[in-house]
């Protein structure tokens, strides 16, 4: 088969790290890819969003299969687009990606069908939104309705930190024009749960977690994520069966139910709460960075279960029973500003896996090319050992310009 991905970061790389293992795999695209991929797959000057040139590409080039990593190809109608021309695509049509691209779609639904989450407001109007939340206890949860890239939730622990979200999200459009979504705040710990997902066929994939803020500590901004880990032990096979029967197959059978049935992946962003398992977010794809290290431990061919997933027909999924933890290296000042064009050495001496999430080749050179650059995995029979593992070729990396955590894994560990 010929395969072609779409996207050009650590998530993308993972996916197509998993294509090369398939004995049924000949050739593999990546559009637009970045210089980690290249190694092991053709890379396509064509961006995420540009929808018709992609469908070209794919149809000239004979491509059995298109995998669609980013959130903003969903959003722009890949899907649809492939599906119109006859060619095989994995992921979720415009209509069914609102679970992510509108976070007002995803709570109405979620309300509609008795599925347990925060209680909710959205609003258009900074005022009406301002006296909401000054009326309302603290922290306050805000969310900007459309995408945002990881970076459009806000926890405000007081009313200035409130006002200044709000004005970014409504007066200031900083992600665009469009609403805000003020939740109940929830505590507990957050875990990812990913399912292939097929009408009402429901695939779970083994848990993982993120970490969501920039430094050691759970400190300093929220980010797209600076490291994951799987399995989870403080998620008890019981809080996985509630989570499956009360939120992912409800949700699936709810988005048939809708008449915009999900085919690809269905992520649940979810907490362990007090009061039991509740949703924070759905995405409509893969996690990224959480793919990089769900993905590793799958043992099961990921063609088969794509084109299952794309047919809607059976299929099996198998797991190796090993721990992954991989840790971001991002570009110093990330998620604000920062400097690209850096070089990046030593990733030859690195024993387990790398994968880039924002590199640039310069001839032989490696160059960062993003805010989240590299992410390092590291396998071992718990998660002890996968993070000694990663945190030693952490230090194989040389780069004056890149910055980590040391305490991916914490929830885990603490308890």
């Amino acid at each position: 088969m010929k395969v072609l991905v779409i996207g050009g970061g650590g998530r993308e790389h993972a996916i197509v790290d998993a294509l090369a293992r398939s004995p049924q795999v000949e050739k593999i695209y990546c559009a637009p890819g970045n210089a980690g991929i290249a190694r092991q797959a053709e890379c396509v000057p064509i961006r995420e969003t540009e929808v018709e040139r992609l469908r070209d590409f794919a149809a000239e080039q004979g491509i059995s299969l298109t995998v669609v990593g980013p959130e903003v190809a969903l959003a722009a109608g890949v899907a649809d687009c492939f599906k119109a021309a006859g060619l095989r695509i994995f992921g979720p049509t415009k209509a069914a990606a609102r679970i992510e691209s509108s976070k007002e779609f995803a709570k109405e639904l979620m309300a509609r069908y008795g599925i347990p989450t925060a209680g909710f407001r959205a609003f258009t109007e900074y005022a009406a939104a301002r006296d909401y939340v000054a009326g309302r206890p603290f922290p306050a949860v805000l969310k900007y309705d459309g995408l945002a890239a990881g970076k459009g939730v806000v926890i405000a622990q007081t009313m200035e930190e409130a006002d200044a979200a709000l004005k970014d999200m409504l007066l200031d459009d900083k992600f665009g024009e469009g609403k805000v979504v003020v939740e109940d705040y929830l505590e507990g710990p957050e875990f990812s749960f990913m399912c292939f997902v097929s009408g009402h066929r429901v695939w779970p994939m083994v848990l993982a977690q993120d970490h969501k803020r920039a430094y050691d500590g759970d400190k300093g901004p929220n980010t797209g994520g600076m490291g994951a880990y799987s399995p989870l032990p403080f998620i008890t096979a019981e809080d996985e069966r509630y989570a499956l029967e009360h939120i992912l197959q409800p949700v699936a059978d709810a988005m048939v139910a809708e008449g915009c049935p999900f085919e690809g992946v269905l992520y649940g962003g979810l907490m362990k709460t007090a009061q039991g398992i509740k949703v924070i977010e759905f995405n409509a794809r893969f996690g990224d960075p959480e793919t990089e290290v769900v993905l590793p431990r799958l043992k099961s061919d990921i063609v088969d279960i794509f084109c299952a997933v794309a047919e809607g027909r059976d299929t099996r999924l198998e797991w190796h029973d090993f721990a992954a933890l991989g840790i971001v290296l991002a570009s110093k000042g990330y998620p604000g500003s920062y400097e690209k064009g850096h070089e990046i050495t030593g990733l030859e001496n690195v024993a387990g896996t790398v994968y880039h999430m924002g590199t640039k080749a310069d001839g032989d050179r490696i160059l960062t090319a993003g805010g989240r650059v590299l992410f390092v995995v590291g396998r071992g029979r718990d998660l002890a050992e996968a993070r000694a593992a990663a945190l030693r070729d952490v230090e194989r990396i040389g780069c004056d310009n890149l910055f980590h955590r040391t305490d991916i894994g914490h929830w885990a560990f603490d308890k």
